[in-house]
C-alpha cells in the first residue's frame, strides 16, 4: 500500500495584506506602549512603531498565522530598538532627550579651539565673581554639571526662575567679555 504523504502536510493559511493590516491596527496601542517603555520618549516610540510596521509588512510572509502575532511584532520591535541602540553606540554620541537639552559625547575626543590662549580662566572668574549672588549661585551649580531640577531643589527656587537666572548670567558674562575686548562677537576673541 502506498501512502501519499502530501495529504499529511497541513498547508498554513496565508494571511492577506488586508487581514494583516487589520490585526496590526488592533495591536497598535499595545505596540506603542511597549515602544514607549523601550524608548522613554513619545516621538521615538512613534518612530519605533512605524519602523516595526514597515518591517512587519515587509516580512509578513514569514509570519505563521497560527502563532501569536503580538509576540512576533514585539520581537521585531525589540530587535529594531536594539539595532538602533547599537548604531548610536558605534557613533559614540548620545542625545539626552530630557528637557535640559544636553549633548553628551562619550567618545572621549578633545577638540582644541585655542580659546584658552585668548581668554584666560582668571578673566572669566573675575566676571563670574562680579555677578549678583542671585545669578552667580545657579550659574556656578550649572557650570559644575548640576541639572536645572537639582539646582532648583537645592536653592529652593522654581525651575523657571533657575533657568532664567542661568540665562541672564550667561548674557551678562557675554556682555562683560565683549566690553573688555571691545568686540561684537565672542568668536572674534577666540580666533
Amino acid at each position: 500500500m502506498i501512502v501519499n504523504l502530501s495529504l499529511w502536510k497541513v498547508q498554513p493559511n496565508k494571511m492577506t495584506a488586508k487581514e494583516f493590516t487589520l490585526q496590526f491596527n488592533q495591536l497598535n496601542s499595545a505596540l506603542f506602549a511597549f515602544a514607549l517603555n523601550l524608548t522613554k520618549d513619545h516621538e521615538a516610540a512613534r518612530d519605533l512603531v512605524q519602523e516595526t510596521a514597515f518591517k512587519a509588512y515587509k516580512y509578513r510572509k514569514n509570519y505563521q498565522p497560527q502563532t501569536n502575532l503580538r509576540a512576533w511584532l514585539m520581537t521585531i520591535m525589540r530587535n529594531a530598538f536594539i539595532n538602533e541602540y547599537r548604531k548610536r553606540k558605534r557613533r559614540q554620541t548620545f542625545n539626552d532627550f530630557t528637557s535640559n537639552d544636553y549633548l553628551l559625547d562619550s567618545g572621549g575626543k578633545v577638540v582644541n579651539n585655542m580659546g584658552e590662549s585668548s581668554l584666560t580662566a582668571t578673566e572669566i572668574q573675575v566676571q563670574v565673581d562680579a555677578l549678583d549672588d542671585s545669578l552667580k549661585m545657579p550659574f556656578l551649580l550649572h557650570l559644575q554639571g548640576f541639572k536645572y531640577e537639582e539646582i532648583a531643589e537645592q536653592l529652593q527656587l522654581p525651575l523657571g526662575t533657575v533657568k532664567s537666572r542661568i540665562f541672564f548670567a550667561r548674557k551678562r558674562l557675554q556682555k562683560a567679555i565683549r566690553q573688555i575686548y571691545q568686540v561684537n562677537d565672542l568668536v572674534d576673541i577666540l580666533d
